[in-house]
């Protein structure tokens, strides 16, 4: 069979900064690899540090109607879910050399993989390109008081120029972006604590509330597990895997968990400022110079987050073998994507609060039928790389695609609980919230398991060129 992306030779980019990554989605070379798992630290912790991390715990009490605590207790638990998850996935980084939407073609087979490849390019690419590019122009316009949308135009430049030096350039800012971010936000959160009153009653969301935020928080966690490997694959393959789990999970969950704790107790200060502008809201309960500099560090978490959605989304979407230079796709995709999502954030500018918590929801319907077929997948593999089924152009396994269509149709169809549409069961026991990433997890892992055998190719021999034996 023929093979895709293989390392020939050396691409001369070990660990410049100031260089343009040469490759694409193509295997990393082992006379390529470095780092240390600790980058991936501050990798995924800076890009949760900014207000649309603060506006899920804010949802929780605000429009789901839940205590401090409830909220707490749901944040905590879909958090740690999505956080798990993707500190696993980011192991495959250094025993494959591969982007996640590339590990993901042995669940998928090369083929069936442009489904979540191009959902997952489209998610990250537009969808949380937009969501964050609103919520760093809104703070930016406060902080300077210049149009919100000259603000979109400065954000968007920003993190379209980083995603275009690639996978160096991106650790190195997020490294450096994350100190100040840290200190910023711990000492706001103190703040927000003292001026809170967690022990408030809630507006009785009960069960079903809980099961919609938590939803939402393993939605906004688990939204980064396709992207996982993506910047892990530089590390050498005898990395320890504790090690890369550990960092890239903790990344993770450290941050959208104190942020979004933060934004559920800073509603019990006074829920009505939020309903308006939920930004200056939060930064109110600040005192004016931490207030401004909270502004700054939100505008500049969001430019953290986008910078990965936008090189991660072009990673995806190159999976779909478009034959041009890997550099050239990759400028060509980050700039469509970063036009498109301008328009699309442009047009959020107002209502973004209502349009958040149904992409929050979005994400957690696929993601989680996408994460039951690649464990499965791996479970059943028994945790072997399957690097050979991964660079072999053509491998079939469509186990992985009709599992995850079956799966997501089905549990949307039937427990989908948001504003533009409720599922029959959803609508006929409301007080159950919205189960559909729990079944969608659930029955896509049960129908891969089932399919796999009859459905899906022999694994391919390593090619020799990859120099690998797993």
């Amino acid at each position: 069979m023929e093979t895709v992306d293989l390392p020939l030779e050396s691409r001369d980019y070990g660990t410049k900064v100031a260089a343009i990554e040469p490759g694409g989605v193509e295997l990393i070379p082992l006379e390529e690899r470095h780092g240390s798992p600790v980058q991936l630290l501050w990798t995924w912790a800076s890009p949760n540090l900014e207000f649309a991390t603060v506006f899920v715990g804010v949802i929780g009490t605000l429009f789901f109607g839940l205590s401090f605590a409830q909220a707490a207790l749901a944040i905590v638990l879909g958090t740690a879910l999505g956080s798990i998850t993707h500190g696993y996935l980011s192991t495959m980084g250094p025993r494959t050399g591969l982007p996640q939407m590339v590990a993901s073609r042995t669940a998928f087979g090369f083929w069936g993989n442009a489904v979540p490849a191009v959902i997952s390019s489209v998610m990250a690419g537009i969808g949380w390109f937009a969501v964050n590019s609103v919520s760093g122009a809104l703070a930016l316009s406060a902080l300077t008081d210049l149009p919100g949308v000259a603000c979109l135009l400065v954000v968007v430049g920003i993190q379209v120029v980083v995603a275009f030096f690639g996978h160096n350039f991106v650790h190195v800012f997020e490294r450096f972006a994350f100190p100040v971010l840290a200190v910023i936000f711990l000492v706001a959160i103190v703040i927000v604590f003292t001026k809170a009153d967690p022990g408030a009653p809630g507006g009785g969301g009960g069960f079903g509330g809980f099961m919609l935020l938590a939803s939402a928080s393993f939605g906004y966690a688990a939204g980064w597990n396709p992207y996982a490997s993506d910047y892990s694959r530089y590390l050498a393959p005898e990395t320890s895997r504790v090690r890369v789990a550990l960092c890239a999970g903790l990344g993770i969950f450290l941050s959208c968990t104190a942020l979004e704790l933060a934004g559920a107790a800073a509603v019990t200060a006074g829920p009505d400022p939020f309903l308006g502008n939920p930004t200056g809201a939060f930064t109110d309960l600040l005192p004016g110079v931490l207030g401004d500099l909270t502004l700054l560090a939100i505008a500049l978490g969001a430019v953290c987050a986008n910078i990965l959605n936008i090189y991660s989304g072009s990673m995806a979407f190159l999976t779909l073998e478009i034959r041009l230079p890997s550099h050239i796709r990759r400028a060509l995709v980050g700039g469509v994507f970063g036009v498109i999502g301008f328009f699309i954030a442009w047009s959020g500018l107002s209502d973004a609060g209502h349009k958040y918590e149904n992409f929050l929801l979005v994400i957690a319907y696929w993601v989680a039928p996408w994460l039951g077929v690649v464990l499965t997948d791996r479970l059943l593999r028994r945790g072997t790389p399957s690097v050979g089924a991964m660079l072999t152009l053509g491998y079939r396994n469509w186990a992985g695609p009709i599992a995850f269509v079956v799966a997501t149709v089905v549990s949307v169809w039937l427990f989908s609980d948001q504003t533009k549409y409720v599922g029959p069961v959803s609508s006929a026991h409301p007080g159950i919230g919205d189960l559909t990433p729990v079944v969608g997890f659930a029955l896509a892992a049960v129908l891969y398991a089932v399919l796999f055998r009859p459905l899906a190719a022999p694994t391919p021999p390593v090619p020799a060129e990859v120099g690998m034996t797993a």
